[in-house]
């Protein structure tokens, strides 16, 4: 209204010929109205009506979370969807779901109505309505038959991998909550205290299809960032089943009982004449295999136990801890599929509810034994502290080794009370069970806190507090004790909050950059691999753990008989990576997608196995998207804080956890506490100067050059001179001439004339006065040695030691992150990242091409270009690789409208209208944008200009159109061109203005 206004005004204005002074105000004011139009946050001030809230502009309504792009086109609503708390379904089969009745009645209302006309109920749509809000009889009848055709998808927010939407068959249930079974809670990351779920109804028939083949829940049983099981026996289950197969000492002195089979040993126990612990021999203990060579020592309850088993499982003889319950979870899914694991899951669900039940574990405070020697401890500690101090008042001590000795002090008594408290309890009582079958979180942990000392705490710098809380929480605290122990509690909620944010964000970012990633061709043909070398220390991995599931880029070998262990482009298994280990063989050759030669997205080969499946990987697969998750959901467990400990001891702050994935993901330019690295090689020379070390590597070389005067010639230098390259050195009649190739010192006797050149590079480092040297004088070193302790740079690696170092260098940084905390994330999915940040090249030299010094080309396009340069003669552009930080490579990618839709959306988009950009649509986040199906998994059109051409399947789903009538094709083509009109009304405007 502003801009009409004032551009009427000004037309008035001018029409009378207002003075100059006017006329400007007016024009002034004018421009100021439409940049606020465009955009009001640009300007100091802006614009507001009248002293109420700011005015809306067209960016406004365009960027950020709210904007049209992350609200209304990135994520929708949908209709068929309900929300409601959750609760246990412990009588569920692993497929399934209780649904309230009322909801699934309002869910599946459309279906129900037509059945109820189908079937005569009702003589129409508006009397079936009214049927249905009668709630009849028939009703329920005819809903109990449309959910049979029908599984729904739950999704618990925040949905951190793809195993927070997976579908069910659901149950009709009275009540108001769904219930949910108890061993999916763990994908889910859910838990009954409040939690509530969103249900949604697939519904065209290629949508239930997929629900049905691709995401029920039996059919995701592994996780997508390791392969390890996600379904698996959790909390009271693995108490029940640890109870039923522990030994117990009571009855060690007891002869064993023998037994002809299981049967006989269930039907001993149930008629009370033996207990679960009781040992017995059983001859046979296979249902359907010949019995073994000798009869079986074992219990009561691991007869029971394996009773649950399949044949081929049978018999596991020990008791089951949760660790054991997940080996045997997997190795179930090895070798007998998803459909035999379902089975065993839901029957070790049920076995162990049931023995949870009967064993009558409690908990009260009498349980917790303090241990006797926890006041002698205690004591000894206190006098050995008591000497460090009076060493320290003496001055024999600095303040931190003062400092740290205490520390480390009072943690070894702390350890000390731990072990006392765990010996302390019978194997046989409740908390004992609880903390060894691996139901409570944490084992002892917790308990030595409840029973033995709490030990020391940190401030919230992050520095340990050197007064240790020597009372544990069945004694109770002091006050003074109470008020140290705050710190830590308050640091550890703050941390929570901040990190889920702050892990959050990084996952959006790493979706953002690796969206388009997706298998696009069986074979990209390369021959490029990485090494896994079983000397490196990829976050403490072993060497089977990096090689499983990838496929080999050069055959294996033997070391010993020089057999071929594994042909190229096979895949190494579980059984062939044990083998490759306990052979010695020192490195493997594997394909990776860091080496992947596809100019879009990756191979099946150079990917190898989809872990979230257990075989190799399908094309048309999402990995990026996999990627992206599976190292941004345990984001969160990632710590925040930065440890400082003991001041100057360690060298100032090491940055961990989160902040430290984030520096590496970000290729921050300035690492905290960033180490040099040599860029020559040569021999080390450290200087100190007024309190400044410095680090000089020398390279040099001593090249010799001789020189045998003939005679006739005269010689034009002395025996000592210094020449430069090219002085003469002797001449035949002031015609010819014999100069030096090289300048240096010259060596003569006689007519033999010798030339001693010295080569000689050398770069100074300054060093840290608190930095820790890793380097002697007079070390011979090789280039991108590490001069001092501390984090590298990883822009320093790819300028001196070049990609493939970089790569490796950052791969075994956020492992380290990662691994520190218990998080097992598969290397490849770092790898697809890595891929993406080092994929772009800086031109140098543009020779015969269209590219510009300075500009960013991608890698592979770059090869492209420079080879038909060649072919016609030209000559090829040079490039040096730069490293980009994940937020910029999203920003750089050739996609404006994905590049628009994650930041700075205003400056992207007037950017691509200005250039004219098209976008070749390749990528998930294009095609969700303008409401297309997603060239990925059932929607991979292998269309493209980089892939293999099309797929007849994707997981058993037939890929091709969803059902066509004239009526959806026809809805399609309006919503197309509504869309189209909105977005080029949109983007019209941007580029008008």
């Amino acid at each position: 209204r502003r801009v009409i206004n004032r551009n009427n005004r000004l037309k008035r204005l001018l029409e009378l010929g207002a003075p100059d002074v006017i006329v400007r105000n007016e024009k002034r004011m004018l421009q100021e109205a439409v940049d606020s139009l465009i955009d009001n946050s640009q300007r100091g001030q802006a614009l507001s009506r009248r002293g109420r809230r700011e005015l809306k502009s067209l960016s406004d309504m365009l960027k950020g979370k709210k904007g049209r792009f992350r609200r209304n086109l990135l994520g929708k609503r949908v209709d068929y969807s309900g929300r409601s708390v959750i609760v246990i379904g412990p009588k569920l089969k692993l497929h399934q779901c209780g649904l309230p009745k009322t909801m699934a009645l309002e869910l599946y209302r459309p279906f129900v109505i037509s059945k109820l006309v189908e079937y005569n109920y009702a003589s129409n749509v508006k009397a079936a309505k009214r049927v249905i809000e009668r709630e009849r009889p028939e009703v329920w009848e005819v809903l109990e038959e449309v959910i049979k055709d029908r599984p729904v998808l739950l999704n618990r927010a925040p949905t951190l991998h793809r195993l927070g939407i997976q579908a069910f068959e659901p149950v009709l249930v009275e009540g108001k909550a769904i219930q949910i079974h108890p061993l999916v809670c763990a994908a889910f990351n859910a838990d009954f205290d409040g939690d509530q779920m969103a249900v949604h109804v697939p519904l065209s028939d290629k949508a239930v299809e997929e629900a049905r083949k691709l995401m029920l829940s039996t059919r995701n049983l592994l996780k997508p960032a390791d392969g390890q099981p996600i379904v698996g026996p959790t909390k009271d289950m693995c108490l029940g089943v640890y109870y039923l197969t522990m030994e117990d000492p009571a009855h060690a002195g007891d002869g064993r009982r023998p037994f002809v089979d299981l049967d006989e040993v269930e039907l001993a126990y149930s008629l009370g004449h033996v207990d679960l612990h009781t040992p017995v021999t059983v001859a046979q203990v296979y249902d359907h295999k010949p019995p073994p060579p000798k009869p079986i020592e074992t219990t009561v309850g691991r007869c029971i136990f394996n009773r649950v088993l399949p044949d081929e499982l049978r018999f596991i003889n020990r008791a089951m801890d949760r660790g054991a319950l997940q080996e045997l979870v997997g190795l179930c899914y090895r070798r007998l599929g998803d459909e035999a694991t379902t089975e065993l899951v839901d029957r070790i669900k049920n076995i162990g509810f049931e023995y949870a039940t009967r064993s009558g574990a409690t908990i009260a405070i009498s349980d917790l034994v303090i241990p006797p020697d926890k006041t002698t401890i205690i004591e000894e500690t206190e006098k050995i502290v008591a000497e460090v101090d009076r060493q320290y008042r003496r001055g024999l001590l600095t303040e931190e080794e003062q400092y740290a000795r205490t520390i480390e002090l009072w943690s070894r008594a702390r350890e000390q009370v731990s072990e006392a408290v765990s010996a302390a309890f019978a194997p046989t009582s409740s908390v004992a069970i609880m903390a060894r079958s691996g139901a409570s979180k944490g084992g002892f942990g917790p308990i030595a806190q409840l029973a033995g000392m709490r030990g020391l705490m940190a401030d919230p710098s992050g520095r340990i507090i050197p007064l240790p809380i020597r009372s544990n929480l069945r004694e109770g605290l002091s006050a003074l004790e109470y008020f140290i122990s705050t710190h830590g509690s308050r640091k550890g909620l703050t941390d929570t909050a901040l990190r889920t944010a702050d892990a959050g964000y990084l996952t959006r970012r790493l979706v953002d950059v690796v969206q388009d990633v997706i298998i696009n061709a069986h074979d990209c043909g390369t021959t490029a691999g990485i090494w896994v070398r079983a000397a490196d220390d990829v976050g403490g991995q072993s060497m089977s753990e990096r090689l499983i599931g990838r496929i080999v880029a050069a055959p294996v070998v033997h070391p010993q008989t020089g057999e071929v262990l594994v042909e190229r482009n096979e895949e190494i298994d579980e059984d062939i990576a044990a083998i490759i280990e306990e052979t010695g063989v020192e490195a493997v050759l594997v394909r990776s997608p860091m080496t992947c030669q596809l100019r879009h997205g990756i191979c099946v080969l150079c990917y190898g196995r989809d872990l979230g499946r257990g075989k190799i990987v399908n094309i048309g697969a999402a990995v990026g998207i996999v990627a992206a998750q599976s190292i941004g959901e345990p984001g969160t467990q990632l710590t925040l804080r930065t440890f400082h400990t003991g001041g100057v001891a360690a060298g100032g702050d090491i940055t961990v956890g989160l902040p430290r994935v984030e520096e590496l993901f970000e290729a921050r330019k300035k690492p905290k506490g960033e180490a040099p690295i040599s860029e020559i090689g040569g021999v080390v020379h450290i200087a100190r100067s007024n309190g400044q070390r410095r680090v000089i590597v020398v390279d040099s070389e001593i090249e010799r050059f001789e020189y045998e005067i003939k005679r006739g010639w005269k010689i034009l230098i002395e025996d000592g001179d210094e020449v430069k390259a090219g002085a003469p050195l002797a001449s035949w009649r002031g015609e010819k001439h014999i100069v030096a190739e090289k300048g240096g010192r010259i060596l003569r006797e006689g007519r033999h004339i010798t030339l001693v050149h010295e080569r000689r590079e050398e770069r100074e480092y300054e060093i840290p006065t608190a930095g820790r040297l890793l380097v002697e004088e007079g070390q011979r070193i090789e280039p991108g040695t590490q001069l001092i302790e501390g984090v590298l740079n990883p822009h320093d690696i790819l300028r001196v030691l070049g990609r493939e170092a970089t790569e490796r260098y950052l791969l075994s940084e956020v492992q380290k992150a990662y691994r520190s905390q218990g998080v097992n994330t598969n290397d490849k999915h770092f790898e697809i990242i890595f891929r993406k940040m080092l994929s772009k090249v800086q031109i140098t030299d543009s020779g015969d091409t269209d590219l510009l010094p300075g500009e960013l080309v991608n890698r592979l396009a770059l090869e492209d270009i420079n080879r038909k340069v060649s072919e016609a003669g030209g000559q090829p552009a040079k490039g040096q690789p730069v490293l980009l930080g994940i937020t910029k490579a999203a920003l750089n990618t050739d996609s404006f409208l994905s590049a628009s839709s994650f930041q700075h959306t205003i400056r992207v988009l007037a950017g691509a209208a200005i250039e004219g950009k098209e976008d070749p649509l390749l990528g998930l986040k294009e095609n969700v944008i303008i409401g297309k199906l997603i060239p990925a998994g059932t929607g991979y059109r292998g269309d493209g200009p980089f892939s293999d051409g099309p797929v007849e399947s994707y997981e058993g789903v037939p890929l091709g159109p969803s059902v066509t009538t004239e009526v959806q094709e026809e809805t399609e083509a309006e919503a197309e061109a509504e869309t189209a009109a909105e977005a080029s009304g949109i983007l019209g405007l941007i580029t008008t203005a």
